[in-house]
């Protein structure tokens, strides 16, 4: 990003906590997620029927990330896991089985939070001449399930000052999954 560009767009940026420099080790353990914002409401559609959501992060082996998503549908509860692999020429997280998919990770000061993070899924136009992404959504992680409301809604505010207006923040009203 341009320093001209910043100078002339009012909107503040977040900070890319690069995959391949990071310590993953920060990143294990429990992590809940808050909201999701996008451009378009496809791409967050799918978290309108959750009441909540916790995910816990293992490192399998080395540069291997094990992510378990606890979910809460209703009454009911699924898991599902992913497998991110760290590599050194790549700045993303690669999801396996998802070749196309790029995860960034995000300083979650871009919510006023120190304990969160914002992880970014993008995939790209599914043809040729496509111009939108097929897939960019942002999401607001926290170590805690009761962080400050304050911060949903900084990172609200500031996702739309990128006109990333389809949002969805999970209720919490009911018990956690584990």
């Amino acid at each position: 990003m341009t320093h001209l560009y910043q100078a002339i767009n009012p909107c503040s940026f977040p900070e890319l906590l690069p995959a391949n420099t990071a310590d993953s080790q920060q990143y294990l353990g429990k992590w809940y997620f808050k909201a999701a914002v996008s451009h378009k409401e496809a791409d967050i559609q799918e978290y309108r029927a959750v009441d909540n959501l916790v995910f816990t992060v293992e490192e399998t082996a080395k540069d291997v990330l094990l992510l378990t998503g606890h979910v809460r549908i209703g009454d009911n509860c699924t898991n599902q896991t992913w497998i991110y692999h760290i590599r050194p020429e790549r700045d993303d997280f690669e999801v396996e089985g998802k070749p196309q998919r790029r995860s960034l990770l995000w300083s979650g000061k871009w919510a006023n939070c120190t304990d969160c993070i914002i992880v970014q899924e993008v995939e790209p136009p599914l043809n040729s001449t496509g111009t939108e992404d097929s897939l960019n959504r942002h999401m607001l992680y926290a170590r805690q399930s009761d962080v400050d409301t304050e911060v949903v809604t900084e990172f609200l505010k500031n996702a739309a000052c990128h006109n990333m207006l389809a949002t969805v923040k999970l209720p919490q009203e009911k018990e956690f999954c584990n």
